[in-house]
């Protein structure tokens, strides 16, 4: 009988010392977390990122690559606008690339090393080791860890992390604010260790190229095209014909419509600047009450009220589609309704117009600086800091692009410079990544700080010398909402 209870006794303390090495501690799992971090050569990973910094959620799709030792690439996509937004760290540096624009900034950074990101799986596991106050549980498929959130938005107060229990792969992860309001949620539906990546994953040039096409937006719809325009760029040969003719640029469109027929009709060939969809150049000649060509009852030379101006049109700069042909003349306020598409120089505008036999002032040549002059309208953050004012807003000059500047002063000082330029790439600036939740910024400067950012094509340059960052990014966050009321 001693005997049989001695074994039953052995059979339980076995059972028992069995159950705990199946069962970790949050001290085991760190150890493995260490030793994930030290063998870590690649992998891959994507999932569903939601924010809630905003007055409305945000969605995009992540998709996150590392190889060893620093090459980075991260895939921001809005699912809604369907807008992607590329970082990248290379040997050559860090580019930000927004590729549906065809623009890149690079700068030197040793992003993402100083700075923490939640879809970066270092980031994560770094704040568990760095932690020793952190907080940890399971569920039946994940190791659940709740640490400080070590982000750049000082909002950002604590997160909780949900980590496979068979690899350690990030599942889930919720980031709170200090009253525990959940602000960000990242949730991975791949994730793959080891993963081999090509030569050229991590170049920029392919990364600006090898993007989802389907997003790309069109310059011109098919049987749109000027008979005198290739890809919206006026063609000499074109324009010769056009001047042979007598006709505007623009008014004969490959489909064979004139929009302006009903002048033609009465010989009013070599319509005035304004006239006819596709003339470029024309609103700083509306803006003056210069000729804006004939009016639906076929009066050559009508005049345009002084306060009209092409709708949507930056001085200096002319819509590509007008040069497709598909702008829809309006022949009884003397304006021209712009199409959609990407915008190119007022000059090739002018060059178009002197073609056709116009007689108007080329477009950003002596125009109107008014804010009517701008390809989009004034976006003023509803967000201004306690004890600050806005000063005024002028009309100033990037190079050749036209622009506004909101001016800011009081406790602190700060402008904001909004323009929607031309592709141009920045190189070999020292700077760092802020992620504003929507899109992603670029910080340079040390004393004085310019905050850039480009979203809907239209770029944002924030520069203060006194403001802090947090304030800058609710500056930033506060122009987005107004950009989507």
């Amino acid at each position: 009988m001693r005997r049989f209870t001695w074994v039953i006794a052995l059979v339980l303390s076995l059972s028992l010392v069995l159950a705990g090495c199946g069962k970790k501690d949050s001290g085991s799992v760190v150890k493995d977390l260490d030793s994930v971090m030290n063998k870590l050569q690649s992998y891959q990973g994507s999932g569903r990122m939601v924010l809630h910094t905003g007055q409305e959620p945000q969605e995009y799709q992540v998709e996150v690559w590392y190889q060893n030792p620093h090459y980075y690439r991260i895939s921001l996509t809005n699912a809604k606008k369907d807008i992607t937004q590329i970082v990248l760290r290379n040997d050559d540096g860090v580019f930000v690339l927004t590729p549906h624009l065809n623009k890149s900034f690079r700068f030197q950074s040793d992003w993402p090393e100083n700075q923490g990101q939640v879809y970066l799986y270092q980031s994560l596991i770094q704040s568990i080791l760095m932690d020793n106050e952190r907080h940890f549980t399971t569920d039946q498929n994940a190791y659940v860890f709740d640490v400080l959130a070590n982000y750049q938005n000082g909002s950002l107060a604590r997160q909780k992390i949900w980590l496979d229990k068979k690899n350690y792969a990030p599942q889930h992860v919720e980031v709170s604010d200090a009253n525990a309001n959940v602000m960000m949620i990242v949730d991975f539906n791949q994730f793959e260790f080891g993963k081999k990546f090509d030569k050229d994953s991590f170049d920029m040039q392919r990364n600006m190229t090898s993007w989802n096409i389907m997003s790309l937006p069109t310059s011109g719809q098919p049987g749109t095209h000027d008979a005198g325009t290739i890809d919206g760029k006026a063609d000499s040969k074109g324009a010769a014909t056009d001047k042979a003719a007598g006709t505007t640029s623009g008014a004969t469109s490959s489909s064979g419509t004139s929009t302006n027929s009903s002048n033609t009709a009465n010989g009013t060939t070599g319509a005035k600047a304004g006239s006819a969809a596709g003339t470029n150049g024309a609103s700083s000649d509306a803006a003056k009450g210069t000729k804006a060509g004939t009016s639906s009852s076929g009066n050559a030379g009508a005049t345009a009220p002084a306060d009209k101006t092409t709708s949507g049109a930056a001085s200096g700069t002319a819509t590509k589609g007008a040069a497709n042909g598909t702008g829809a003349a309006n022949p009884t306020n003397g304006t021209t309704n712009p199409p959609s598409g990407s915008s190119s120089t007022g000059a090739n505008g002018a060059a178009t117009g002197a073609a056709a036999g116009t007689t108007g002032t080329a477009a950003g040549t002596k125009g109107d600086t008014s804010k009517q002059g701008l390809s989009f309208g004034v976006i003023e953050p509803h967000y201004v800091p306690n004890g600050v004012k806005k000063q005024d807003v002028k009309m100033i000059k990037l190079g050749d692009e036209d622009a506004v500047m909101l001016r800011y002063s009081g406790k602190y000082n700060y402008t904001l410079v909004e323009s929607r330029p031309e592709t141009q790439t920045v190189t070999s600036l020292p700077g760092n990544i802020v992620d504003l939740g929507f899109t992603l910024a670029v910080v340079i400067g040390d004393e004085k700080k310019t905050m850039t950012w480009t979203y809907e094509g239209v770029e944002f340059r924030l520069s203060t010398a006194d403001l802090h960052q947090t304030e800058m990014i609710k500056v930033a966050q506060a122009v987005q909402d107004e950009m989507g009321k």
